[in-house]
């Protein structure tokens, strides 16, 4: 099942709008970041952020994401701090491990 999120925005008089923050989230887009658009012949418009490549997302991951932003927009009220002491414990497991986030994969993770 897809999830499909649907949000508003409204023109200015000078026919300008604020992307919703959902949108940025899902698309990942910071400031100065340049957006395509896809005139579909159905009329549908298609936003993408301009460098992003659909073949290297993670599909799950999107969803993912996708999902949190969604809770996070109903349900802001949700959302907890991390505190001092989470922090801590979470260094105290795994602060000496070191990560090399470009090695190879053994064969048996793959």
């Amino acid at each position: 099942m897809s999830l499909i999120l649907e949000v508003e925005s409204t023109l200015t008089d000078r026919y300008q709008t604020t992307i919703p923050e959902t949108v940025r989230r899902a698309l990942r887009l910071g400031k100065r970041d340049k957006i395509h658009y896809t005139i579909r012949p159905n009329g549908e418009v298609v936003l993408t952020r301009i460098g992003s490549s659909t073949t290297e997302d993670d599909p799950v991951l999107e969803q993912f994401l996708g999902f949190l932003a969604q809770d996070i927009a109903h349900h802001p009220d949700r959302l907890k701090a991390v505190d001092a002491s989470l922090v801590d414990r979470i260094y105290k497991l795994v602060g000496n491990i070191e990560v090399d986030l470009n090695a190879t994969l053994p064969t048996e993770d793959e």
